[in-house]
């Protein structure tokens, strides 16, 4: 039966390489931190921003922070998230957090603070990305947004979002305003850059069509552009007339060719794109054209 089902175990080669990955991401988080943002008072958003502050209220260390502050999350999320997801989780913070004890007191890299601001945006986001990607996290509020999304329907994006924008306020009043303001510029760069390494630079598109000429639409695209498309049957709301809309999914660079195949047919044809964060299963991989 389906639901005796055992998930499957990751090889010891998917092991090796998650723990390469979240090794270096957490690595270059730690980094970022420490030589890049403290220095400056420039704080990331989640527990790290909260660790920040508190170090600099206590002056204890801020790998202390770093560890005590994410574990009780980490504990509360134990059950309901896997216990693969929290071991790389709980592995990437000690790792983090042994490179801000390295790195801490060696001062800031570079001298100039707005460089710092951008250089330490991308490197932390390129290693969150990186543990996010293999499987991991480094933040304690990603864990407690899930676990109040699943509760109160909300979406986990925007209780990060309300957890940060409150943390930002109080960097406000902890350090100075203009730290605030840099910080949620480092904020706003490390998460397109997160967003890059999880989903990749060829984003994936997926296209909605509908036209009277879908059948020579949908052959068109099979043979000019080399992706399957699938035909699904519809019904129009207000003519009550059947048709089928076709469906497929393109990457991002081949939106604009995809584009000009429908409207040289009909141009009158409507096409809605919608972004895809990751493609998995099927046969996405191009066809052969002759």
């Amino acid at each position: 039966m389906a639901g005796n089902k055992k998930h499957k175990k990751l090889s010891k080669l998917e092991i090796f390489k998650r723990l390469v990955f979240i090794t270096i991401g957490s690595i270059l988080m730690g980094i970022a931190l420490e030589k890049f943002l403290v220095p400056y008072d420039i704080i990331d958003g989640g527990i790290a921003g909260i660790s920040i502050m508190l170090s600099a209220i206590t002056d204890w260390p801020l790998s202390l922070f770093l560890f005590i502050v994410n574990v009780p999350f980490l504990i509360l999320g134990y059950k309901q998230l896997g216990k693969t997801f929290a071991l790389s989780t709980l592995y990437g913070i000690i790792i983090m957090s042994a490179t801000t004890a390295f790195f801490e007191h060696s001062g800031p890299f570079p001298e100039d603070k707005l460089l710092a601001v951008l250089f330490g945006g991308l490197i932390l986001g390129a290693g969150v990305g990186l543990v996010i990607r293999y499987g991991g996290s480094l933040d304690g509020v990603e864990i407690v947004s899930i676990l109040i999304s699943k509760r109160i329907r909300i979406a986990v994006g925007q209780v990060i979002m309300v957890f940060n924008v409150l943390i930002f306020v109080v960097a406000g009043f902890v350090f100075e305003w203009t730290s605030a303001m840099y910080s949620m510029f480092t904020y706003y760069i490390a998460i397109k850059v997160i967003d890059i390494v999880v989903e990749g630079l060829d984003e994936s598109k997926s296209v909605t069509i509908i036209s009277k000429e879908f059948e020579e639409i949908s052959q068109a695209i099979m043979d000019r552009l080399g992706r399957s498309t699938t035909l699904l049957q519809a019904k129009g709301g207000y003519s009550g007339e059947g048709t089928e809309v076709i469906y497929c999914v393109v990457s991002r660079l081949e939106l604009a060719k995809l584009k000009g195949i429908v409207q040289s047919i009909d141009e009158k044809a409507f096409i809605a794109i919608e972004h895809v964060s990751d493609v998995m299963g099927g046969n996405f991989s191009k066809k052969s054209i002759h």
